[in-house]
């Protein structure tokens, strides 16, 4: 097996995917709050928050989980830090992109679903159905 040949499984598959799904679940459901209380403005700036925190956790994800097995660590090690960095890259262009082009905008609402859809990273444990065992 040639490392470079990733074997990919199905993205629905990954072991990370309930987390994206929850996030995805939340800055929807965050983002209708909103949308039904503050008004259309803080609703779509919600939603922009939370995209801003669910496409780079996606971008991360695909780039993060191409290679599995012994044999492909240092190509594991090398696509964490090439997705990490490009996370870090997309929530800033994204942060940007929106701040600069969508008006009128709600700053809080924009951060307040941004930081709710950060949250969830802190149960993915409980998410993920695939534990994790010791050697």
């Amino acid at each position: 097996m040639d490392v470079r040949t990733p074997i990919r499984l199905p993205f629905h598959r990954l072991a990370v995917f309930p987390v994206l799904f929850t996030q995805l679940l939340v800055l929807l459901f965050l983002a209708l709050v909103l949308w039904q209380w503050q008004g259309a403005v803080a609703g779509y700036s919600g939603l922009c928050g939370g995209l801003i925190a669910w496409l780079p956790n996606v971008y991360f994800a695909h780039k993060a989980f191409r290679f599995s097995g012994a044999r492909a660590a240092q190509a594991i090690v090398r696509s964490f830090y090439a997705g990490e960095a490009g996370k870090l890259v997309l929530t800033a262009v994204l942060f940007a992109l929106t701040f600069a082009g969508v008006k009128p905008l709600e700053p809080l609402a924009v951060f307040g679903v941004f930081f709710l859809t950060q949250l969830v990273n802190w149960f993915a444990p409980l998410l993920m159905k695939k534990r994790l065992s010791r050697p």
